[in-house]
């Protein structure tokens, strides 16, 4: 990649679109582009350092009538790198699929066809945003905890506690819900404050690359191995290391884990000889570890020696007037940063604003400002202009309210007794309806969930994949 120019991802699956935006943007940018969701993946793994931008289709292959591998493919960027600026570039460009693109953490949605420079602005501006959040000074990049809730507080509170002690940390939380940050505020508030801080994201590396990126390895290991080199154990020294979205660590490398944080031994790739490493392991993820653990996906041991000391980072839905408090101080953030007006709101859009359940946590809050910054410098915003930018809350495709609260069949004779009451309640009822509406907000849900990826969320649902595509397949239709 060029030094000089931001770098930029093109994903689209048509070849003439790429090589237009590649053509017309190439000038103010350092572009690289990808026809699919595991190309561009495979593509960003093997740059140096990710790229600032991306443009994603919703629609690519195997799927490309669908949204759910753009929608993946957001997911998997972010997880690779949570300070990319993506906007989504679609012909797909319905109300639902723009608000959740925003929710997973999509910058902004931009329907096709649009024009070049009308794209380079919204780029550049996402660029302008993006400096506000590179890691930094905690004051002025946002690496704080903000808020005053009592689940905040308790989280600071764990954080004061635990900061100081050798022994590994467990960070669990949802995607979007502050992680890193919470392991940035272990490190500076501990001894090791000056010491080394490493990073290593297990979702943004190929597997193959993980044990040498952590162990070191020896010249002639392997194929590339021109030199000897160190690894994050050993250039970490003191200091610490932090290993996000453990859950993804291959299940061979966990044992070589598991011995490091038991006795602080490890072998370079290639290497006989034992080396020490004293490095604090703090990790990270949004997975269910204990469930990963029945599957057989994470060892159990290695789970137990991680979370001597486990953190919950809260969701924001559960932060209540916190929202606010994020909300004054990121929009006070990007509006210096952009060089504009901060943007407010009537009660009416303070009100939405603070109903609002925020599914993608402070990730999608974050983006919210930025593009209400970008679109409303300085101006009072109401209801009705804010209400685009948000995810519906119950949208139709979820079960009325009234067929809510027949909830799952566990005990049958209450489950019998609710459905008495909707019947007597309801003059036009019809089974079908009824089910159909069900089955359309459980398969929504798991999907929703898993960030879009099928195989997971029919796993989550209990049915095989081909059944899940013909049953969306069916509602599509519908």
């Amino acid at each position: 990649m060029s030094d000089n120019k931001p770098s930029l991802l093109i994903v689209d699956d048509d070849p003439l679109i790429t090589d237009t935006l590649a053509y017309a943007l190439g000038k103010d940018f350092d572009v690289m582009v990808s026809d699919s969701r595991k190309n561009a993946v495979s593509l960003v793994r093997r740059q140096p350092s990710p790229p600032q931008l991306a443009l994603v289709d919703l629609g690519l292959p195997p799927l490309p009538h669908r949204p759910d591998e753009g929608f993946q493919l957001i997911a998997e960027l972010l997880a690779h790198s949570p300070t990319m600026k993506i906007l989504v570039l679609s012909g797909q460009n319905d109300a639902a699929n723009a608000r959740h693109a925003r929710t997973l953490g999509a910058t902004d949605f931009v329907a096709k066809p649009c024009e070049a420079e009308g794209l380079k602005k919204l780029l550049l501006h996402a660029l302008q945003f993006r400096a506000a959040e590179i890691p930094g000074d905690a004051e002025t990049k946002g690496e704080q905890l903000i808020g005053a809730s009592p689940v905040l507080e308790t989280l600071k509170s764990q954080i004061g506690q635990y900061a100081d002690s050798p022994f590994p940390a467990l960070i669990e939380g949802e995607s979007g819900s502050g992680k890193e940050v919470v392991a940035h505020c272990l490190h500076r508030l501990s001894l090791r404050k000056d010491k080394p801080w490493f990073a290593l994201n297990c979702a943004a590396i190929a597997p193959t690359l993980v044990e040498p990126t952590l162990f070191g390895y020896a010249k002639g290991a392997f194929t590339g191995a021109s030199a000897n080199k160190s690894g994050y154990f050993e250039d970490a020294q003191e200091g610490t290391l932090f290993l996000d979205e453990i859950g993804e660590l291959p299940l061979e490398l966990q044992a070589k884990l598991l011995r490091v944080l038991e006795n602080g031994e490890f072998q370079r790739v290639g290497e006989t000889q034992q080396r020490i490493s004293h490095a604090r392991v703090i990790a990270a993820t949004n997975r269910d570890l204990r469930q990963e653990i029945k599957s057989g996906r994470f060892r159990a041991d290695l789970y137990h020696r991680l979370s001597v000391f486990s953190i919950d980072v809260p969701p924001l839905r559960e932060m209540g007037e916190d929202k606010m408090l994020l909300l004054a101080h990121f929009s006070r953030i990007y509006a210096e940063q952009a060089e504009l007006a901060p943007f407010t709101l009537d009660p009416g859009a303070t009100e939405l604003w603070r109903g609002y359940r925020f599914p993608g946590n402070v990730r999608e809050l974050k983006n919210i400002v930025i593009r209400l910054t970008a679109k409303y410098p300085g101006q009072r915003l109401s209801a009705l202009e804010l209400e685009p930018e948000l995810e519906p809350a119950a949208p139709a495709e979820v079960p009325p309210a009234a067929a809510a609260e027949l909830g799952p069949p566990g005990d049958a004779q209450a489950l019998i007794e609710q459905a008495q009451r909707h019947l007597q309640r309801e003059r036009q009822f019809n089974l079908d309806d009824m089910l159909r509406a069900w089955e359309q907000g459980y398969i929504q849900a798991a999907m929703r969930l898993t960030h879009g990826n099928v195989s997971q969320a029919a796993k989550m649902l209990g049915i095989n994949r081909t059944t899940l595509y013909s049953r969306m397949e069916q509602q599509d239709r519908k």
